[in-house]
C-alpha cells in the first residue's frame, strides 16, 4: 500500500513539474508573439544576407505566413525558458539521487544544456553564413533564388538540431569513461574509426555540399578530443598488479607430497 502511495506520489509530482515548465513556455511564447515576425526575420537574416538585393524569401501555403513565425516563436520560447524546465527537471530527479550523484549530475546537466545552445549558435553565427554564401556563389546568373519559408524552417530545424547533439560529444565521452564502459586508452585507438564516423555521419545529416559536411565534422572530432582530455580528470584509477601469482598444479602436487613426507617422517619418530 505504501509504494503504491509512493508511486502516486511521484506522478503527482511529475505532473506538478511539467505544468510548471509548460507555463513558463507558454509566458514567455505569449510575451514574443507580438513580435513572432521579427524572430522569423532574426532566423532568416543568414539566409536574405546572401539573396540578390531585392529579393525576398515565398511562402507558397495559405496560411504558412502565420504558422512558420509562430513555430519560431514557440521555439525560442522553449530556449528562453530552459533554464526554468531544467530547474524543474533536477527538482523532480533530486531528492533521488545521492550525494556524490547530485555533485555529478548538476554539472552535467548545466553542461549538457550549455554545449547544445553553443552548437546551435555555432551554425546560426557561423555555418549558415559560410554555407548560403557558398551556395549563392555557385547559383547560376539565369535563377533568381527565391527560397520557401516553410522549407527554410525544416533545414534550419535540422541543422541546430545535428550541431547541437554534436556539441554533446564530449558528455558522451565523459559518461562512457565515467561509468567505465571504456578506457581513454581505447578511446585513443577507436580515434580513426570516429574521424571516419564523423564525416559518414556529417554527409548523411548535413545537406549534399563539402562545405556543410566538413562543417559539421570537424567540430565532432574536435569534440571528440576534447571529451578524452576531460576524461583523463574523471577516470576511474587502475587498480596496481600484484606480485602474487597463483601456485601452478605442479607446486601444489610438491606442496601435499612435502606435507606428507613430513607427516610419515613424524609418526616413524
Amino acid at each position: 500500500m505504501d509504494s503504491q502511495e509512493s508511486f502516486i506520489s511521484h506522478l503527482i509530482e511529475l505532473r506538478d513539474r511539467l505544468i510548471k515548465s509548460l507555463a513558463a513556455i507558454l509566458v514567455v511564447f505569449l510575451c514574443l508573439m507580438p513580435w513572432a515576425g521579427t524572430v522569423y526575420d532574426l532566423l532568416a537574416m543568414p539566409m536574405i544576407a546572401t539573396l540578390p538585393p531585392g529579393t525576398k524569401m515565398i511562402a507558397t501555403g495559405v496560411i504558412t505566413p502565420f504558422m512558420v513565425p509562430i513555430k519560431v516563436t514557440l521555439l525560442a520560447a522553449f530556449l528562453i525558458a530552459l533554464p526554468v524546465v531544467l530547474y524543474q527537471v533536477w527538482c523532480f530527479v533530486a531528492p533521488g539521487l545521492y550525494t556524490h550523484e547530485k555533485k555529478f549530475a548538476l554539472p552535467l546537466v548545466i553542461g549538457t544544456t550549455f554545449l547544445f545552445i553553443a552548437g546551435i549558435a555555432f551554425c546560426y553565427f557561423f555555418v549558415f553564413n559560410t554555407v548560403f554564401k557558398f551556395i549563392a556563389e555557385f547559383a547560376p546568373a539565369s535563377i533568381t533564388p527565391a527560397p520557401d519559408i516553410e522549407q527554410y524552417l525544416s533545414f534550419v530545424m535540422t541543422m541546430f538540431i545535428a550541431f547541437g547533439v554534436t556539441f554533446e560529444v564530449p558528455v558522451v565521452v565523459i559518461l562512457l569513461v565515467k561509468f567505465g564502459l571504456v578506457t581513454v586508452e581505447k578511446l585513443k585507438e577507436a580515434r580513426p574509426y570516429v574521424i571516419v564516423g564523423a564525416f559518414v555521419i556529417a554527409a548523411v545529416v548535413t545537406p549534399p555540399d563539402v562545405v556543410s559536411q566538413f562543417m559539421l565534422a570537424m567540430p565532432m572530432w574536435l569534440l571528440f578530443e576534447l571529451g578524452l582530455l576531460l576524461s583523463r580528470f574523471i577516470a576511474k584509477p587502475v587498480a596496481p598488479e600484484s606480485d602474487y601469482q597463483a601456485p601452478s598444479d605442479a607446486d601444489m602436487e610438491h606442496a601435499l607430497d612435502s606435507a606428507a613426507g613430513d607427516s610419515l617422517e613424524n609418526r616413524k619418530g
